[in-house]
């Protein structure tokens, strides 16, 4: 295993990043098109419970991250530097099967957020050909596969670092792409097919199942399973990572996340109610649409976001006694990567529900790994006492959000299986 690290190390996970790039790398995996969501949670949570889950759960994200970022840097001050959560767990929680939990977690996250950004991709590209094109032939699954095979191309990049200008350039695109979509909600009232406001929620039974869900989709929407990876590829030369680079870091990711965050949940949900979409560019479309600038913003960023996710699932191949593109290391590398973006690609096509994935992914993946782990690895690790308010505190988190992924969880397989079970596979009818 240790060669397989070093390996990681060398050619994926390069510690050559500044605190900026870290705050790139933190805000491609956390802001992306998944926002375009929060209106359909907030549909299923009205506005008090909406705004409340969305400030305390970006509270508890923020909180959790530093204290990872603390551990992470309690165990390389032992000597024991961890450039995967997985091994962290299984060195501060000291059980083996709790290695193999965090592998399953990991990667149903990163397969999870790839599908959600091949299928908004796919949402970018439709909303493109309707327009150039409103009586095509193309169907769903045809968009899906232009969308993989563009991903299949870009994940080939051979290191984490080397995407740092690209996460810059993803982090310009949430912001330039939410204010797009704002301004096309304040817009939307003023048009002809403006919607009636009702703020009213489901039926009761309806409501706690959809209520469940909503809570699950603004955790995924949160969440972040790449941080260890984020962190180890920072320089260790200057300020230690945890009181330096890293918390600067995500000081400047957190600052996005309010921008874009709560203007585009509150400008889409007032504009379109319990009417809102999954992909609150599909509720500006019966008027004229998004703008293409807002389309193509968008769609790069998810590029960006599906490469971020194909690296913690594809880096344990390589030989550390071989170059990087040497044909020992770069022959694997296509070959795993291309192979892990196909299958995200097929299940995308076999099942295009975003938000109902969106939902699954946070309750199984996200509100374990970002909101219960990381509180847990910290006590371990640095043992506050009983009488402290971090002992508390986390163990508190730990209580309610265990409680939340369990009930998210039920009610967000369970409307994924309704939706699927009104769906013929590979269908271009996506059911709402």
């Amino acid at each position: 295993m240790a060669e397989e690290a070093d390996a990681g190390a060398a050619f994926v996970l390069q510690s050559r990043g500044k605190w900026w790039h870290a705050a790139f790398h933190l805000t491609t995996a956390i802001v992306g098109p998944t926002i375009l969501t929060l209106p359909y949670a907030f549909r299923g949570l009205g506005w008090a419970l909406g705004l409340l889950c969305l400030t305390s759960m970006g509270l508890v994200t923020f909180y959790a991250y530093f204290l990872m970022s603390l551990v992470l840097d309690h165990c390389e001050k032992s000597g024991r530097r961890h450039i995967r959560f997985r091994e962290l767990a299984a060195d501060v929680l000291g059980s083996g099967w709790m290695f193999y939990f965090v592998v399953f977690i990991q990667t149903a996250i990163n397969t999870g957020i790839s599908i959600g950004a091949i299928l908004l991709a796919r949402e970018c590209l439709l909303i493109m050909y309707s327009s150039l094109s409103p009586n095509g032939s193309l169907k769903l699954y045809h968009f899906i596969a232009m969308v993989t095979l563009v991903m299949i191309l870009l994940s080939q990049f051979p290191s984490f670092h080397s995407l740092r200008h690209i996460n810059l350039v993803s982090l310009l695109l949430s912001i330039g792409y939410t204010f797009l979509v704002v301004g096309a909600c304040i817009n939307a009232p003023a048009s002809k097919e403006a919607p009636r406001r009702d703020y009213s929620l489901e039926p009761f039974e309806s409501s706690r199942i959809f209520s469940a869900t909503s809570i699950s989709i603004i955790a995924a929407i949160y969440g972040n399973g790449i941080l260890p990876e984020i962190q180890v590829g920072l320089s260790s030369t200057l300020a230690p990572p945890a009181t330096g680079k890293m918390l600067k870091g995500l000081i400047m990711c957190y600052i996005v996340i309010f921008l874009t965050f709560y203007s585009a949940a509150v400008s889409g949900y007032w504009v379109f109610g319990n009417k809102s979409n999954a992909n609150i560019l599909k509720s500006l479309m019966p008027d004229e649409g998004p703008s293409l600038a807002t389309v193509v913003f968008v769609l790069l960023q998810l590029f960006a976001i599906g490469l971020v996710s194909v690296f913690p699932s594809c880096k344990k191949s390589a030989d550390v006694n071989k170059g990087v593109f040497s044909t020992r290391n770069l022959i694997p590398r296509i070959v795993l990567r291309s192979l892990y973006v196909i299958v995200c690609g097929f299940f995308a096509a076999m099942l295009p529900f975003f938000g109902d994935i969106n939902g699954v992914v946070g309750a199984i993946g996200f509100i374990p790994l970002d909101f219960v782990l990381p509180m847990l690895l910290y006590n371990r690790s640095h043992k506050p006492t009983r009488s402290s308010a971090a002992y508390w505190i986390n163990n508190s988190i730990i209580v309610v959000f265990t409680c939340v992924g369990i009930v998210g969880a039920f009610s967000s397989v369970r409307k994924l299986v309704g939706d699927a079970a009104e769906f013929k596979l590979f269908s271009s009818d996506v059911v709402d």
